[in-house]
């Protein structure tokens, strides 16, 4: 059975390197784009990892989490920060709120790759070479190097 990462990410295109990466490294990629998705889908598909930004619309990542933390089926679920805010205060917020690390943006492919093995124990047959050398022509912004 494939296993399960949920991304939660507001910026499209980020969301969509994020999924691209995870499919390449052979997970399931879930992709929602504000707080209340993350929570409903967490609740709904039981990942085997959340990737969660902090700076979401709406319900911010740190509620996100904390809700998904405080519900008994998904208590166990790891959560990662994955923000572009790397002031000691937003990352003290996420792990209080229940979220494991954090991981600043731009975060290379080969910490997100590294962090996803971590935490679901999977060894990836894909390389990162691979992942950088079949990127979507559709995303010409994004490039392999960040996230």
């Amino acid at each position: 059975m494939t296993k399960k990462i949920l991304i939660v990410e507001d910026n499209h295109d980020c969301c969509e390197f994020l999924a691209f990466l995870v499919r390449r490294l052979g997970y399931e990629a879930i992709a929602v784009h504000t707080g209340e998705e993350a929570i409903v889908r967490a609740m709904a598909t039981h990942p085997d990892l959340i990737f969660m930004d902090l700076g979401l619309p709406g319900i911010d990542g740190i509620e996100a989490a904390a809700a998904i933390k405080q519900h008994p089926d998904t208590a166990g679920i790891t959560i990662v920060a994955l923000s572009a805010r790397s002031e000691e205060t937003w990352k003290e917020k996420a792990l209080d709120a229940g979220m494991t690390t954090y991981l600043s943006k731009p975060a290379p492919p080969a910490a997100i790759k590294e962090t996803i093995e971590k935490f679901i124990n999977k060894d990836s047959a894909a390389s990162l070479d691979r992942c950088s050398a079949t990127m979507p022509i559709n995303t010409p912004q994004l490039t392999g190097s960040v996230i």
